[in-house]
C-alpha cells in the first residue's frame, strides 16, 4: 500500500482532519456534497492523494442509498489507479458495481474492475492469481450486463488473458522439455491445448508436443498429434519440421465398378 495513501486515509483518527497536501483539509467542508465537490476540485487538478483522501471518506460516510455514493466509489477508484495502486483501484470498482448493479456506470466500474486486476499480473510466467480473478471479473460483467457496450471488449480482452495463461503452461512445459521430464512437459503442452485451442500459443504447444512423443517413442501419440498438425495449421513450417517422420494420413482409393451387363 502507497505510504501518501496511508498518511491520508486514516480517517478513524484526529490525523484525518489534518491536511494531507497543499492545505487541503477534511475538517474544512460542512458537508458531504461540500466535500464532494472539493474532491473533484483536487481530482481535476491531479493531486490524487487528496481526492483518495476525500472520497474514501464519503465512502464511509454517505448513506447507502444516497445518489453520491457510486460517483465516490468511482472517482475514489480513479484516483487509485492513476496513482497505480492497482489492487485498490479495483476493489473500489466492484464495490460500486455490486453495490449498485442497476447504477449507469456499473458496466464501465466492472470493465475498469477486471482490467485493474489484469494489471496486477504483469508476466504470463508470475503467479497467476490476479488474472484469474480479472477472468473471472470479465466473465461477471458478461453475466451481469450481456447488452452492455462493453461485452465486445471484454470478450477480446478475455481472449488476450487466455494466450497469458496459456503461454504460462506452455513455458512449465518447455522448462521440463529441456530438463527431459517429458512426461510432466506433456501433461502442461496437453492443458495447453485442451483448455485454450483457440488461442495461438495452442500451436505451439502442439509442436512441442509433437517433439516430446518423438522423444519417448510414443509413436501412436506422435502420429495422431500430427495429424491435427497438418489439418489446423497447413504448410506451417515448424509443424512440417516436427512431424517429419510422421504417418501419413490415411488415403482411400475408389474400388473399381464393376463392369455393366451391357
Amino acid at each position: 500500500m502507497h505510504p501518501r495513501f496511508l498518511t491520508c486515509v486514516a480517517f478513524a483518527t484526529a490525523a484525518a482532519l489534518t491536511a494531507c497536501r497543499g492545505g487541503f483539509r477534511i475538517s474544512r467542508f460542512p458537508s458531504n456534497q461540500a466535500l464532494y465537490e472539493g474532491g473533484i476540485r483536487e481530482y481535476q487538478k491531479k493531486r490524487w492523494t487528496n481526492a483518495i483522501a476525500a472520497f474514501e471518506k464519503l465512502t464511509n460516510d454517505l448513506p447507502a442509498r444516497d445518489t453520491l455514493l457510486p460517483r465516490a466509489y468511482w472517482v475514489l477508484a480513479s484516483a487509485h489507479e492513476r496513482q497505480e495502486e492497482h489492487l485498490l483501484a479495483a476493489q473500489s470498482f466492484t464495490r460500486l458495481y455490486e453495490s449498485f448493479p442497476d447504477d449507469s456506470s456499473a458496466d464501465d466500474a466492472a470493465l475498469e474492475a477486471a482490467r485493474s486486476y489484469r494489471r496486477l499480473w504483469r508476466k504470463p510466467f508470475l503467479d497467476a492469481t490476479h488474472g484469474e480473478t480479472a477472468l473471472a471479473t470479465y466473465n461477471t460483467l458478461l453475466g451481469l450486463f450481456p447488452s452492455s457496450d462493453h461485452a465486445d471488449a471484454a470478450r477480446t480482452e478475455i481472449l488476450e488473458l487466455e494466450q497469458w495463461f496459456a503461454t504460462k503452461n506452455y513455458e512449465t512445459g518447455r522448462y521440463y522439455f529441456r530438463r527431459k521430464a517429458f512426461d510432466s512437459a506433456i501433461i502442461y503442452l496437453k492443458t495447453v491445448i485442451e483448455r485454450w485451442p483457440h488461442v495461438p500459443r495452442a500451436r505451439d504447444a502442439l509442436v512441442l508436443l509433437a517433439d516430446a512423443y518423438r522423444q519417448i517413442r510414443y509413436r501412436e501419440d506422435f502420429n495422431e498429434v500430427c495429424g491435427r498438425l497438418r489439418r489446423e495449421y497447413p504448410g506451417d513450417p515448424a509443424a512440417a519440421r516436427a512431424c517429419s517422420g510422421a504417418r501419413a494420413p490415411d488415403s482411400t482409393v475408389a474400388a473399381p465398378r464393376p463392369p455393366s451387363g451391357d
